[in-house]
């Protein structure tokens, strides 16, 4: 299974997963219209206002990530006695599988952000807020939901005033007493209030800011993540790096960097909060901290090429990883030079290479078998495949079934098979002689003396290795009985 299966794999299981989110939530609106011309007031563009829109934002949309994923949410959170404030529960209610604790006091006016966008570009943002601290009546409740931890915990702290001391260490502590996973999404300098986290989620400019340090590059990223790991009282640090991608820094171990995912980027609005619930989720459903980055990584790829505060759905999501298996099965199909670049490459680190060929047709399990056996018994799998007109020699006219592009595809995308080569000759021993496999492997149907190349491999002290065959097998066999 390649990494891209095992993570639509994990999707499947993210799905049902529990998670309680609490944090500061707001009210996000949207106005959108098109600029035809500047205003002759001032220099400014005049928006022709042509819709409006109102989602839930901050920790909101964490919540409506998570019901996206078709995750069992549990969402705490504290709203004005207005119309916002009712706005946000009513939006809430329409979640699918989220359980609303929210918390409303008397005299808090609820946060709106209100974005103005012409086409893909926002052009003003205009805030109307104030962030005290909730009030002890409200903090009581608060800090009693906290208690009640479901699933992992993500706490999406928006500096409004709801994540305070007394909430966040009831919230952490409640969580790790019942074996939950911890996720925050920080906000400010100082991330010891964190302390007890299993992951922190800042972006490069809050990483270098609580920490102190440059945040730059991969080195200087790693370095001031651990400052923070071990200053803070926290496990692991995932730095969210714009175009660069993501890094995952523990306090020992090598970092690990995964690149960006998006194609194109319209809109970088609540990213952030994709990330923190994908990460949750994932973690939720029992997965490793690698690949719940992973996956939050291809999540947030997908939210950046969309305007507004947007979501991740699962079939977006499982799209991205399948559209990107055939990108990497493509990537291990070579020209002939191309592919010896490559060998040599992997023969300057010292691994063994393997060789197979075949007219691969229809592949079925006899062939994966073939393809698994040769692949242990190497570092490197090098598969030749007859070209379509080779086949068509072999074969008869009528063969191949499928053209030498798709047999190519389809062999590139096995975790098993690391290159494939196209040749055009009857026998691969033009291949052998400029690959040299250190082994050459064919199925047990074949004796040494009458493997192709068998010889010339030998004379290079490599080897040669009959693979077991699965009985019962045939590309032939079968196209007999899709003609009957």
């Amino acid at each position: 299974m390649s990494d891209r299966s095992a993570l639509a794999a994990l999707l499947a299981r993210v799905q049902g997963a529990r998670v309680t989110c609490i944090g500061d939530t707001m009210l996000d609106r949207y106005v959108y219209g098109a600029v035809e011309r500047v205003s002759p007031e001032a220099p400014i563009p005049v928006l022709r206002v042509e819709r409006e829109q109102a989602m839930l934002g901050g920790a909101g949309n964490v919540v409506r990530n998570l019901a996206a994923l078709g995750v069992k949410t549990r969402f705490v959170a504290v709203v004005g006695d207005d119309a916002a404030g009712a706005e946000i529960a009513k939006l809430v209610a329409a979640l699918d599988g989220v359980e609303a604790g929210l918390v409303v006091e008397q005299g808090r006016r609820t946060t709106i952000k209100t974005r103005f966008v012409a086409g893909a570009q926002q052009l003003l943002r205009a805030d109307r807020e104030a962030a005290p601290a909730v009030g002890p009546l409200s903090e009581a409740q608060l800090v009693a939901r906290a208690g009640a931890i479901e699933g992992a915990l993500v706490l999406s702290d928006y500096g409004k005033g709801v994540l305070g001391g007394a909430m966040l260490n009831a919230a952490i502590s409640a969580a790790r007493a019942a074996g939950h996973a911890v996720v925050v999404d920080p906000k400010g300098t100082d991330f010891t209030c964190y302390r007890g986290a299993s992951v922190v989620t800042p972006n490069r400019k809050e990483l270098a800011a609580a920490s102190g340090m440059p945040a730059g590059t991969d080195s200087e990223i790693a370095a001031a993540a651990r400052r923070l790991i071990r200053q803070c009282g926290i496990e692991h640090v995932l730095v969210t790096r714009s175009e660069r991608g993501m890094s995952l820094v523990a306090v020992d171990g090598e970092p690990v960097h995964l690149p960006a995912e998006a194609r194109e980027v319209f809109d970088v609005s609540g990213a952030g909060d994709t990330v923190a619930a994908v990460l949750a989720a994932a973690l939720s459903a029992g997965a490793s901290l690698e690949d719940a980055a992973r996956l939050a990584n291809v999540a947030a790829g997908i939210v950046v090429g969309k305007v507004g505060t947007a979501v991740a759905y699962p079939d977006e999501i499982r799209h991205q990883l399948h559209a990107q298996d055939v990108m990497d099965a493509e990537a291990k199909v070579l020209s002939r030079s191309a592919a010896l670049d490559r060998i040599q490459g992997w023969r300057r680190k010292g691994l063994k290479i393997g060789f197979t060929n075949g007219c691969f047709d229809l592949l079925h399990p006899g062939h994966v078998a073939l393809l698994a056996q040769a692949r242990a018994a190497c570092d490197r799998l090098v598969v030749g495949l007859n070209s379509d007109a080779s086949v068509r020699r072999l074969k008869g006219a009528d063969r191949p079934v499928q053209a030498e592009a798709a047999r190519a595809m389809v062999l590139g995308s096995l975790q098993s098979v690391d290159l494939v080569v196209v040749f055009d000759e009857d026998t691969p021993e033009v291949l052998i002689r400029a690959v040299l496999p250190d082994v050459l492997v064919k199925g047990a149907d074949y004796t040494v003396e009458t493997v192709v190349g068998a010889d010339i491999v030998q004379a290079h002290g490599g080897k040669v290795l009959l693979a077991e065959l699965l009985p019962g097998h045939s590309t032939s066999a079968t196209i007999k009985r899709m003609a009957r």
